[in-house]
């Protein structure tokens, strides 16, 4: 039986996808002012943390494209952007592959620990390998009320 968690996982992985549904890849580009980022960098944050948390102690399963670490890393910054930083719909293609290979990597592996706790910058203390999935929850729903707030920003303009 399927963990309700990752029926979590994908309801809000959907709902950050819909709401960049015709975000061309300038507007993704876009900081408004007031903000830190873009709409493309907290995509790639998601992406990136989300990578790191749910594959931690399977490195193997970790698909990271070179430099997206550099681009959407934690302290990262659109402003230090080299002209290869990857387009919009290849970071919507990865979000949604993402989850398909979460769950199927992980579904037999929730309770598993990672033995020593990790320690979030909002200090959380994380083991097992559903807590991680569940502060993903978290820190996607951080950066879906970013890009909403980014996206709200057009409308105004």
């Amino acid at each position: 039986m399927k963990s309700y968690l990752f029926k979590q996982l994908r309801f809000v992985r959907n709902q950050t996808l819909s709401h960049v549904d015709g975000v061309n890849n300038e507007s993704s580009h876009c900081i408004p002012k007031g903000f830190n980022n873009n709409i493309k960098w907290n995509l790639g944050h998601i992406y990136v943390v989300q990578e790191n948390f749910a594959f931690r102690n399977f490195e193997d399963k970790m698909l990271i494209p070179r430099n997206f670490k550099n681009y959407f890393g934690l302290g990262t910054n659109p402003e230090h952007w080299d002209a290869a930083v990857p387009d919009i719909h290849e970071l919507i293609q990865l979000l949604t592959n993402q989850v398909i290979r979460v769950e199927q990597t992980l579904e037999s592996q929730l309770k598993k620990s990672f033995g020593k706790p990790y320690v979030t910058s909002t200090g959380m203390e994380l083991t097992t390998v559903e807590e991680f999935l569940s502060f993903c929850l978290y820190h996607e729903g951080m950066h879906f009320d970013a890009i909403k707030s980014i996206k709200r920003t057009f409308e105004i303009d």
